[in-house]
């Protein structure tokens, strides 16, 4: 999988699509259609913050400390627990299915903390004949609905700071991923994972420990059952995480060569991802 996908789902729709009932967003964002390892992503999961431990083994759990669904906006580039610091992050956007439940980055959080990433599409770049030009495609759902990326998260404890202060805790995901079939394949051998929807309540309680079950779970987006793909070529104005905007995902016209620039609007939104232009795959 590149790393690039499309975002553009309010806030108010991603939690009624996926039944949150904890809202730690709190407000809406701008849609974006050209997300980039490092910026900050909608993430559900389920969550159980920690007992305050003043309080005292015999106090009753209020329904706030009790595990529940909830919609985060993590960093995208996963920064194990054990990380000395969080710089490494943006190189662990993606976690391969063959190794997720065994890489020592990875497996913890698999283990117990696995949450569901919503995207509208996703862009993967094709090689041309001579290698000299990549042309990026937006696969993108056949009926027009949200995608789930199986995705993992972590938190990072930042020592540097206060265990009080906002900062003390980094909340980092990568997206797992696997080979891609069929014609997705011909454009990427990459693909991510997804989660169908029947499935959601196992992927996402961390008490779910079952090996078998969670590998299962995790379907290629070419599946019949996650609703199947379909893919169209774009300019190749998403190379730059500096342009953002609907225009990134319209598709060529007839004809047109891969380098076809896109309309000024692509640029009406920054990125602040620091990453470089053109396609990154990983």
């Amino acid at each position: 999988m590149c790393g690039r996908f499309v975002s553009a789902r309010k806030r108010l729709e991603l939690l009624e699509e996926f039944a949150v009932e904890r809202d730690r967003v709190g407000e809406d964002r701008a849609p974006d259609y050209n997300v980039a390892p490092t910026k900050r992503i909608y993430a559900v999961l389920e969550h159980a913050p920690r007992a305050d431990a003043s309080a005292g083994s015999a106090e009753v759990a209020s329904d706030e400390d009790k595990p529940a669904r909830e919609l985060r906006l993590l960093r995208w580039g996963l920064v194990p627990s054990w990380a000395k610091d969080s710089s490494g992050g943006a190189r662990l956007i993606n976690a391969r299915a063959e190794t997720v439940a065994v890489k020592p980055a990875f497996r913890s959080a698999f283990k117990r903390r696995r949450c569901l990433i919503p995207a509208d599409g996703y862009y993967e770049w094709q090689a041309s004949a001579d290698k000299k030009v990549k042309q990026p495609f937006f696969i993108y759902p056949d009926d027009g609905g949200v995608l789930s990326f199986a995705g993992i998260y972590e938190l990072w404890r930042n020592g540097a700071v206060p265990p009080e202060d906002e900062d003390a805790w980094l909340w980092t995901a990568s997206i797992i991923t696997t080979d891609a079939p069929d014609e997705i394949g011909k454009i990427h051998d990459r693909t991510p994972l997804m989660i169908a929807r029947d499935s959601w309540n196992d992927w996402l309680d961390p008490a779910n420990n079952d090996k078998g079950l969670l590998m299962a779970m995790m379907l290629p987006a070419t599946s019949s059952s996650t609703g199947g793909l379909t893919s169209r070529p774009v300019s190749t104005a998403v190379n730059s995480v500096r342009n953002n905007g609907p225009d990134l995902i319209e598709p060529l016209p007839p004809g047109a060569p891969p380098g076809k620039p896109a309309d000024k609007g692509s640029r009406a939104q920054g990125s602040g991802s620091g990453q470089q232009d053109g396609p990154s795959l990983f």
